[in-house]
């Protein structure tokens, strides 16, 4: 099962940077009708529903809005170049993404508890079950906790959440590499945020907002002291 959905899911990004690069050429103009899902995914030669996540994705990053009854439209991009970050280039770097990651991700943790969808809560497991996997082989997967997180984020239903987490992506990417060796060389270290994982996943399935919040304040936190040194500041 798993492997299908990597499928699709890889099918899914590729049907999006086609999409994606087309509009940022100007080959669809500002508030022009983008082709059905069935004339996607004939184009494409995919599926509907890898068309309609890939569709949802151009919907989180603003590229596209959505019409009742009408289909899939291009937002105006304006003149400006995305937000976005340079290379992370030293430790300090990686400790501002952490405090920075501490101020986003547990409120949209809790808005993920409060406004989930069926839907968010089987990509959320779907991503848990890749880490679980990964854990009882002792490994760890910097790809699936990212998954992990960014589909939280997507959970919340507020877009700003998810372009973050996605613009940040390289630099969190680091700090999950680092921190999933750290795992490694500690006995249990691995079982331990595998449990803090699944007591995240369960207060956005329970919606239970502020377990969630503090659980992920706990889960991120754990993780920035283990690769830095305590701090007098450290989360409650």
């Amino acid at each position: 099962m798993s492997d299908g959905l990597n499928v699709r899911r890889s099918l899914s990004d590729a049907v999006f940077d086609r999409i994606q690069k087309a509009i940022k050429s100007g080959a669809y103009g500002v508030d022009e009708r983008l082709p059905t899902e069935h004339a996607l995914a004939a184009e494409f030669q995919v599926s509907r529903p890898v068309v309609r996540d890939a569709l949802q994705r151009l919907r989180d990053q603003g590229l596209i809005y959505s019409r009742r009854g009408a289909g899939s439209f291009v937002r105006e991009q304006g003149i400006k170049e995305p937000l976005g970050f340079g290379q992370m280039e030293n430790l300090s770097d990686l400790e501002h993404c952490y405090d920075f990651r501490l101020t986003i991700e547990p409120e949209a943790a809790a808005m993920a508890a409060a406004r989930r969808s069926d839907e968010a809560l089987v990509k959320i497991k779907t991503a848990l079950a890749l880490l679980r996997d990964a854990t009882n082989r002792q490994a760890h997967r910097a790809d699936a906790d990212f998954m992990f997180h960014l589909s939280i984020a997507q959970a919340s239903g507020n877009p700003y959440f998810a372009t973050a987490m996605q613009a940040l992506e390289d630099h969190i990417a680091v700090g999950m590499r680092f921190h999933g060796l750290s795992l490694k060389s500690t006995h249990d270290g691995l079982q331990h945020v595998f449990t803090e994982h699944t007591a995240i996943y369960q207060a956005i399935l329970n919606q239970d907002a502020a377990g969630a919040r503090a659980l992920m304040r706990q889960h991120i936190t754990g993780s920035r002291n283990r690769l830095f040194a305590p701090r007098d500041t450290q989360g409650s």
